[in-house]
């Protein structure tokens, strides 16, 4: 039995759980709010816990690239660097780095990139991408992997999954070395990282167990499911995730990685998942797009422009609790900074008291009867739109 992770209660496949980690206690299934650049964009660190976010995301590549993992190893690690006491998960840049197609060089040893920033080359290895997150300091460290993009011919992802299988060994026998103290030229701000492992596979059921088979036999803390939300068709997605995840160990937490929306949160759950991220509250908070129990609203639409009403009714957030529609319109259409803070505020509560509600169903057995109501109102509200 695993004391890094304990299933509570289970409703169908949907788990409630309890996750341990070094700054913290995590309560699944969980959303985390993605702080690429050490910063939730738009809102502050107390807000967040305000909001009752647990853990956030950081970016390996990004904090590499600037201001460097070394001047934050200096500072003392992320946590402090930041300001942020709960727990944090970092990526291991992988997604990032394969999606600069023109600019990066796969091999065996690693990838060769050139910096988006100002076109300087670096190196990410499995060893290296370790090394990087220990010095962040992070709860959760994520393997480096290579993401294959959708659709991608059979081949192209087998060879991806078996490079990626590769590239586990090494990453997992690295830290490993640092936890043993056989590697001693790397601080490691946070004793007890854990290290998740990733299953690749593209939408290919066999190379996902292949995927699944390699890695769990490398022996990471907990794994996660990566390489969907690329561009597949959502009943696509949930099919993998469900068969998937299903064969991941039960006492271990099970991930998804940079997925999605509201209606993706909760049917992943209804498959096996325990915890996910994903830049659109925050990204649409910015384009203007409000999350609701109803659907999205689009706030610049013209016949806001004297609506009285709160975002969501339903919704005790900050901004639903002192602002109407009509202010957050003028707020988007006269370029306020407020009007991303706002926003971000909104949909950053919209998604964690949905996980909250998602929490509760699970524990008093009714979290079929809570999706199916999600679904229905969100389903609704996008028919409205279709037909306006």
């Amino acid at each position: 039995m695993s004391t890094l992770f304990t299933v509570t209660h289970r409703d169908g496949a949907a788990r409630r759980g309890r996750l341990r980690l070094p700054h913290g206690v995590v309560e699944t299934p969980v959303f985390m709010p993605v702080g690429t650049r050490a910063a939730v964009k738009g809102v502050t660190g107390e807000q967040l816990e305000v909001l009752g976010a647990e853990i956030i995301l950081g970016n390996t590549y990004h904090l590499h690239l600037r201001p460097g993992d070394e001047l934050i190893a200096r500072a003392g690690g992320l946590h402090k660097f930041m300001g942020w006491t709960r727990p944090i998960l970092t990526d291991s840049g992988g997604y990032q780095v394969f999606s600069l197609a023109d600019r990066r060089k796969i091999s065996e040893e690693g990838v060769v990139f050139r910096s988006h920033l100002d076109g300087s080359a670096h190196q990410l290895t499995p060893e290296s991408a370790v090394d990087i997150q220990a010095r962040l300091g992070s709860d959760i460290a994520m393997m480096f992997d290579e993401c294959p993009p959708w659709p991608a011919a059979e081949d192209a992802v087998g060879d991806a999954v078996e490079r990626t299988l590769r590239w586990a060994r090494r990453g997992r026998e690295r830290l490993l070395a640092l936890r043993s103290g056989a590697v001693t030229d790397v601080p490691q701000a946070t004793p007890g990282q854990l290290q998740f492992g990733i299953i690749q596979g593209g939408t290919y059921r066999s190379l996902r167990d292949r995927s699944v088979a390699g890695t769990v036999e490398v022996g990471f803390d907990a794994y996660a499911i990566g390489g969907l939300s690329v561009g597949e068709p959502a009943e696509t997605m949930y099919d993998v995730v469900a068969h998937t995840a299903a064969q991941l160990p039960e006492d271990r937490p099970r991930y998804l990685m940079g997925t999605g929306t509201p209606v993706d949160l909760i049917e992943s759950v209804a498959r096996g998942i325990d915890m996910f991220d994903c830049v659109l509250p925050t990204r649409n908070a910015r384009n203007g797009q409000l999350f609701t129990r109803d659907g999205v609203i689009v706030i610049k639409n013209a016949r806001y422009a004297e609506d009285r009403l709160p975002p969501d009714p339903e919704c005790a957030c900050y901004t639903c609790r002192h602002h109407s529609r009509a202010y957050l319109r003028h707020l988007f259409m006269a370029g306020e900074i407020t009007a991303a803070t706002l926003n971000s505020l909104h949909n950053l509560h919209f998604y964690l008291d949905t996980m909250r509600g998602i929490r509760k169903a699970i524990e008093f057995g009714n979290f079929d009867s809570f999706r199916q109501d999600f679904l229905r109102r969100q389903a609704k509200s996008e028919r409205q739109t279709r037909t306006e």
